[in-house]
């Protein structure tokens, strides 16, 4: 090698002990920045050029070295299982907040649960019934009956109102998924030129992969890397983002929608129903979806168990009252009143007189109390209301608690593979001094060579022919 020749050896190594450095400068610069991958000069060393026929000379050590790219120390192995620990926990988390959000609708255990409401209005038949010449007991059981049928329709009304959140909060994630695709594309876009220009896109990247990340914990999918350098980001096994085109998704009917409408996730351009891999998206269909013999959508089985409750309290309280003579002397009347229309929780309705109640008999004497202990009574047995509506609460108490052990569950193997994911991708701080130091040695070690070789130049070019003057 000539002496010019280890001069460029000596640079080659000075400029890849400072692109070191400015490497390490930036992962401990970027060491707290959420998303961030780790980087490390991906170095090669430069052989001697082949020797010709007629080179002859003795060999020749290597030309130094290059630097062949600025890496990005991420795994696309754990990434992925990432965003399916955040699909599964997005889904898991809609679920079990929307179930909480039922049970604690029913505020039971407690007195203004419907439990208690059911108890005062049974003892108000029989207080009723130990004193019917009274106005007075007959007004309790009044205001006894509207606390129940009121219980009753506030509780359906506010699972009408969870709905109507649960939507709207689906409809944020859906416009989300679309804003976060659109990114994606974009960066696509942008990533593909600069790696074709030669250049490092690792910071697009790591954007990119946060974006991703959020469209995986809202709708799921896929995510498949192209050769290059773009991403095709697919949910339900369709692509959403490809290259830099995006195909947007919709919810199916208006925010004015009530319970038990069916919802759907849409494709648009061309139209066609999605199915999410799984995130909140999937969670909020899932308990957004009609009623469908206990296997449909959580709110609405809910809002229907309600409605069945209220019939099957009707039917039992009215079955009995039939039989008896109101106050203004007329039988074959129902106590309770469930409108033709709309649901029975919300229809639902006792008398608006004391007259309208029947204490005794048709063959009973003035003072016979007979229906009013019969009804009294019906809070009992197996078939009873209160025996269904103790079977609601448990349903849902245990579909409730079944909810947020999968909530923690999926939380657990978020943090898992979150974790997992740091080990390989976060920055050391510890290390990367380890490499600033290296690097600082290095280029130390590298000007030291070029001040030597120098010296040597200016020995020869100078001083040769000078000895001995």
């Amino acid at each position: 090698m000539s002496t010019f020749g280890a001069l460029n050896t000596a640079y080659r190594g000075l400029t890849a002990a400072q692109q070191g450095m400015n490497v390490a400068s930036q992962n401990i610069a970027n060491a707290a920045t959420e998303g961030y991958t780790r980087q490390r000069v991906d170095q090669s060393a430069l052989a001697t050029p082949a020797r010709g026929l007629f080179s002859g000379g003795a060999m020749q050590p290597g030309q130094g070295v290059s630097v062949n790219a600025i890496s990005r120390l991420g795994s696309s192995f754990l990434d992925a299982g990432v965003r399916s620990a955040g699909a599964q926990a997005g889904y898991a988390s809609v679920r079990s907040s929307a179930l909480q959000g039922i049970e604690g609708i029913l505020q039971e255990p407690g007195e203004n649960g419907i439990s208690a409401a059911l108890q005062g209005f049974w003892s108000a038949w029989q207080g009723a019934a130990n004193q019917p010449d009274q106005s007075g007991p007959k007004g309790t059981l009044l205001n006894a009956a509207n606390s129940v049928t009121d219980k009753i329709s506030s509780a359906y009304q506010a699972l009408d109102a969870q709905w109507t959140g649960v939507r709207g909060q689906a409809a944020d994630a859906v416009n989300a998924v679309n804003a976060a695709a659109a990114q994606v594309a974009s960066y696509n876009t942008t990533i593909r030129s600069t790696l074709a220009a030669g250049g490092s896109a690792n910071e697009l990247i790591d954007a990119r992969a946060k974006l991703t990340d959020q469209i995986a914990g809202l709708a799921g999918g896929a995510v498949r890397e192209q050769a290059d350098g773009t991403v095709d980001v697919l949910v339900g096994g369709n692509a959403l983002v490809t290259g830099g085109s995006v195909r947007s998704l919709a919810l199916s009917g208006t925010p004015s929608d009530r319970i038990g409408t069916p919802v759907q996730l849409l494709w648009e351009n061309p139209p066609g129903v999605a199915a999410p891999d799984g995130g909140e998206l999937a969670g909020a269909l899932s308990v957004l979806a009609p009623a469908s013999g206990g296997s449909g959508g959580a709110i609405a089985e809910a809002a229907e168990s309600y409605n069945k409750f209220a019939t099957a309290l009707a039917e039992a309280v009215n079955t009995v009252h039939r039989d008896g003579v109101t106050g203004a002397g007329t039988t074959n009347v129902e106590f309770f009143t469930i409108g033709g229309t709309g649901p029975a929780a919300l229809s639902i309705t006792g008398p608006t007189s004391t007259l309208g109640i029947a204490l005794r008999a048709s063959t009973g004497g003035a003072l016979d109390t007979g229906i009013a202990d019969k009804i009294s009574q019906l809070g009992t047995g197996a078939d009873s209301p209160d025996m269904i509506w103790t079977g609601i609460v448990t349903n849902i108490g245990v579909q409730s608690r079944g909810a947020q052990q999968h909530e923690a569950l999926t939380d657990a193997a978020q943090a898992s593979a979150l974790t997992g994911r740091a080990s390989q991708a976060s920055v050391s701080l510890d290390e990367e001094n380890v490499s600033l130091l290296t690097n600082q040695h290095a280029y130390q070690a590298a000007a030291r060579v070029m001040t030597a070789v120098d010296e040597a130049l200016d020995v020869l070019i100078n001083r040769t022919g000078l000895v001995g003057r």
